[in-house]
């Protein structure tokens, strides 16, 4: 049975690249010239990965919560791919501050600044902050969702790491509310490997909170409330959070 869902995982994951490839190119033409063409069709494919999880790989997906369609900074939780594709297809005019090497990868790098991704180098954190803070002054002339993942990385169901401060600079700087999102989708489709499981893949994003709050506040707040709601998740698509203590 494992090696049965290993199989279909395989050819899933191969047929969702060379979507990929096929949408890129397809779009192209309208996407070079205009952003809302490039999030058309990055929504296009999300929406093919979705449909296509579904009956390939048994995995469903589900987005709760009240969906930010303003001006806000989105704070997520990340487990994997699967992640950023939910939340870039609910919100309207989504963007992201990625790590700077994404803008190399064929066909994603090209569309990641397309929509207006702000690439953030990694290394010393202070730096970080300061230019991640410089792209985001001068990427406000268009309204958005900017999402960032405040831990970082891709953080496995179950393992806790430590929430980065940039995400309250960007906070501060932006003088917006801040949506924090929980999920549990790491539980079907891992960071890394090939194996999907089948069962219902959820995103939902939490009540806002209001900008202007303290520094210590707000990110001891966004921390319990997100991790919190994802153990929830976790728990609620059979995952054991007690094992991992």
């Amino acid at each position: 049975m494992i090696a049965l869902q290993w199989l279909r995982s395989l050819i899933f994951v191969a047929q969702i690249y060379l979507a990929m490839l096929v949408v890129g190119v397809v779009f192209a033409p309208y996407a070079l010239f205009s952003r809302a063409g490039a999030r058309a069709a990055c929504k296009t494919w999300c929406k093919w990965v979705f449909w296509t999880a579904r009956w390939m790989v048994g995995i469903r997906t589900e987005v709760r919560g009240e969906v930010p369609t303003g001006d806000v900074l989105i704070a997520a939780k990340h487990q994997s791919f699967l992640d950023i594709m939910l939340i870039f297809h609910a919100v309207p005019k989504g963007k992201f501050i990625m790590k700077r090497e994404i803008l190399w990868t064929p066909i994603i790098g090209l569309y990641a600044k397309g929509i207006g991704c702000i690439p953030v180098a990694r290394g010393k954190r202070g730096i970080a902050i300061k230019q991640m803070v410089r792209d985001v002054d001068a990427g406000r002339l268009e309204a958005g969702q900017l999402i960032i993942y405040s831990q970082g990385t891709r953080v496995a169901p179950g393992v806790k790491a430590p929430y980065k401060v940039g995400t309250a600079v960007l906070y501060n700087e932006l003088g917006q509310p801040c949506v924090p999102v929980a999920t549990n989708v790491g539980v079907f489709w891992p960071r890394k490997g090939i194996l999907r499981k089948p069962g219902l893949a959820v995103i939902e994003f939490l009540p806002s909170m209001p900008e202007g709050l303290p520094r210590e506040e707000f990110m001891a707040t966004l921390q319990q409330t997100v991790e919190a709601r994802s153990d929830a998740l976790l728990v609620e698509a059979g995952f054991d959070v007690k094992r991992l203590g």
